[in-house]
């Protein structure tokens, strides 16, 4: 199982990544499908995110010590290698040992290392569709990513919408296929 989420995680990781490359100089500013974000914030964000993943599973810090930490702009003038770094420090405090069986402390609360490299892994595949959206490219995820996120996502997504996290949930035809699915389970229409 820890294999399999470290490779997910992984995989989630490189596309991300790989979609960060596409970005022309231009593009930076373009709208998403995530409204309060342009390509740029959405990158930022999704950096912050794996900024904060070392001091809270490696270090055992809390949010509530690490507050204002990651705020504003985390990308500076190399959005590239703020990600490439954020990204391999987060693969590396989830990959130590133990660290997937340690208790994080997070925002709602105490959570397996396991669990919040699930969260964050799905996160990611989510946010690479709106970079890809975003940037015009090819938006299609692989079904690995697709099914692990379903998977997921699918316990707590009544309540994403409620959270302020995510857009209401969009209705999907009979037969959509599983990215659609995924998507509508966080209010994008493929």
């Amino acid at each position: 199982m820890t294999d399999t989420l470290l490779e997910r995680h992984a995989e989630a990781l490189r596309l991300f990544g790989e979609r960060v490359r596409d970005v022309r100089g231009n593009q930076w500013g373009a709208p998403t499908p995530c409204a309060e974000w342009n390509v740029r914030e959405l990158v930022n964000h999704v950096t912050a995110e794996q900024l904060w993943i070392p001091p809270l599973v490696s270090e055992g810090r809390t949010v509530e010590e690490l507050a204002g930490s990651f705020a504003g702009d985390v990308l500076g003038d190399d959005p590239v290698a703020a990600w490439d770094r954020a990204s391999a420090a987060a693969h590396a405090a989830f990959a130590a040992s133990g660290a997937m069986g340690r208790s994080v402390r997070l925002s709602y609360g105490p959570a397996l290392g396991s669990a919040y490299c699930s969260e964050l892994t799905a996160d990611c595949v989510v946010h690479t569709w709106d970079l890809a959206r975003g940037l015009g490219v090819g938006d299609r995820l692989p079904d690995s990513l697709v099914e692990f996120s379903i998977k997921e996502i699918m316990p707590y997504a009544d309540g994403l919408a409620s959270s302020g996290a995510y857009a209401e949930p969009v209705e999907v035809p009979a037969g959509a296929d599983a990215q659609t699915r995924l998507l509508a389970m966080v209010g994008r229409k493929a």
